[in-house]
C-alpha cells in the first residue's frame, strides 16, 4: 500500500469530522495486519474501484453511531437509531467517499467508491488483503478507519 494514499483517506476522513461536524480529531498510532478486520458494533463499508482496488471500513460503537447521528441532527439527543438514524450513519459514509475520492485525485489517483453498505452488530470482516488501521479519536468517542487498497496494474496501450 502506498503511504499517500493511506494519508489521504485519513484526511478525508478526518476532514469530514472536523469540517462537517466540528471536531477535535486526534489520530492515534496506526496498526497493519492481515486476515480479521474487527467491526465494533457498527461498520460503514466502502467499496473502493478505479486506479485503486480493495475496502475502506469505519468502524465504531453503537453509542458513537448515537453521538455521530445527534451532531448531524443539530445537536439532538439521539437515544436509538431508527430509519432516519441509518440512514444518517450511511450519509456519513458518502461524506466519507466523496472527500476520499477528492484528497486521492490530489495523489493523481482516481477512483470510484461505491454506495455505503452499513453492519450492525458485532463482526469480524476477512480480508486475504494487508489492511492498516488508523483509530482517530473524537469527544463523541472512538472511530477506526480501517483501510485495504492496493494499486490496480496500468492497463497497457495498444
Amino acid at each position: 500500500m502506498n503511504v499517500n494514499h493511506i494519508n489521504a483517506i485519513c484526511r478525508a476522513t478526518k476532514e469530514i469530522l472536523t469540517t462537517h461536524f466540528g471536531l477535535q480529531v486526534s489520530p492515534l498510532a496506526p496498526s497493519a495486519g492481515t486476515g480479521t478486520i474487527p467491526s465494533n458494533d457498527i461498520a460503514v463499508i466502502l467499496g473502493i474501484k478505479g486506479q485503486l482496488k480493495g475496502q475502506i471500513v469505519c468502524t465504531f460503537s453503537t453509542d458513537t453511531a448515537k453521538k455521530l447521528v445527534g451532531v448531524m441532527m443539530g445537536g439532538m439527543q439521539i437515544d436509538q437509531l431508527d430509519d432516519m438514524g441509518w440512514s444518517a450513519v450511511q450519509e456519513f459514509g458518502n461524506w466519507v467517499a466523496g472527500t476520499t475520492a477528492t484528497e486521492l485525485s490530489k495523489e493523481s489517483c482516481i477512483i470510484d467508491v461505491t454506495t455505503p453498505m452499513i453492519n450492525e452488530g458485532e463482526s469480524k470482516f476477512h480480508s486475504s488483503n494487508p489492511f492498516v488501521t488508523v483509530p482517530l479519536d473524537t469527544p463523541i468517542g472512538k472511530l477506526n478507519v480501517h483501510i485495504a487498497v492496493k494499486e490496480e496494474p496500468s492497463s497497457p496501450t495498444t
